[in-house]
């Protein structure tokens, strides 16, 4: 997400990275070898789009120096390559019960992390609220997703999957999607279209659970 970002703002966040007590205006325009001005122009523009925020003032003798510091959105611009992690614990569960467990075992995982972020939410009575609400935290992790299906809100489109380099490895890893959306919406939940089998986006469609 860096590239959308110029050079100077680029480096000014590495700086704030790496310095994570934060930097004052006069500290960054030193670093960078840029003038005063520019540097408070790119916080400017930083802290408009909420990946700098002001920090701490810091006394100096004179009139206290105001620091600056990454906020938790800016911290999650800098990549964080979980996959190999995540790749790893699949093996280590494979190995533990068995490929052809693996799915199951996804299942109840998700079903418990589902039924926990229920919870979190009992002012959510119909489905279409808590598709709305599913589609709501996708998004926040990352899924681009938005609900579907007109009025009746009764899908979910996601066009972009956090675990997809792990799908496409081994496609199981959806079922722990799956039972997460079924069981915070309390629902059958049909996997109409998947990225990792070529689809354009994933699309979920959430129904009746059958008697």
């Amino acid at each position: 997400m860096l590239e959308i970002l110029g050079t100077r703002q680029k480096e000014l966040l590495r700086l704030l990275l790496r310095d994570k007590a934060g930097l004052t205006a006069d500290g960054l325009s030193t670093e960078l070898q840029i003038t005063r001005n520019a540097v408070r122009q790119h916080l400017a523009a930083l802290e408009n789009v909420g990946l700098v925020k002001k920090g701490v003032t810091r006394a100096s003798g004179g009139r206290p120096e105001q620091l600056y510091v990454l906020t938790d959105k800016g911290n999650e611009y800098f990549p964080r390559h979980y996959d190999w992690f995540a790749q790893l614990l699949i093996e280590s569960v494979v190995q533990e019960i068995g490929a052809d467990n693996l799915g199951a075992r996804l299942k109840t995982i998700g079903a418990q992390v589902g039924k926990r972020l229920r919870a979190q939410y009992p002012e959510l009575s119909s489905r279409k609220d808590k598709v709305r609400k599913l589609a709501e935290m996708l998004e926040q992790l990352g899924y681009d997703a938005k609900t579907a299906g007109g009025e009746s809100a009764d899908s979910i489109e996601a066009n972009n999957c956090v675990f997809h380099a792990l799908a496409l490895k081994n496609p199981t890893i959806c079922e722990f999607d799956l039972a997460l959306l079924s069981t915070f919406a309390d629902s059958a939940v049909y996997h109409q279209e998947c990225m990792a089998k070529g689809g354009n986006a994933c699309r979920f469609k959430f129904s009746n659970k059958e008697k």
